[in-house]
């Protein structure tokens, strides 16, 4: 398990993790006929957060307070903002409830990721963007 402090966008399902949904954003409508729905989630363990994408039925089966383990998960830019997801290949599933310590700083998708002057085919963390999680409009 790779904690999410440690994660780095990558195109590849590499990332085998553990967090807590601590929000979610309501599931909106399928945008066209036959698209599956897809809502953004804010996860953390105990030593970062990111933002989590889920898609079709996930957007329904997790709640705030779950606790997930994700599976060969990717870290990369999906419409132009960094996601945590299980996408095709990778799972993510509950394994429990409301008892796990986190950490919401630093947000990993909050992180501006800059080539590595040592190697270009990685990324290194640049700048932090905003401290805070911007992904949720503020509740009245």
């Amino acid at each position: 398990m790779v904690s999410l402090k440690d994660i780095v966008p990558a195109a590849q399902n590499t990332i085998n993790a553990q967090f807590i949904l601590l929000d979610k954003e309501r599931s909106p409508p399928p945008t066209k006929q036959g698209q599956e729905k897809s809502c953004m989630a804010l996860v953390a363990d105990e030593t970062a957060s990111v933002h989590f994408q889920l898609w079709g039925t996930e957007c329904d089966a997790f709640e705030p307070g779950d606790i997930i383990r994700l599976t060969n998960g990717i870290f990369s830019k999906n419409r132009n903002n960094l996601v945590l997801r299980a996408g095709k290949r990778g799972r993510a599933e509950k394994i429990g409830e409301f008892t796990m310590v986190f950490a919401e700083t630093p947000n990993m998708s909050e992180i501006d990721w800059v080539p590595d002057p040592n190697n270009s085919s990685k990324l290194v963390q640049g700048a932090v963007i905003s401290p805070y999680s911007r992904i949720f409009p503020p509740r009245n």
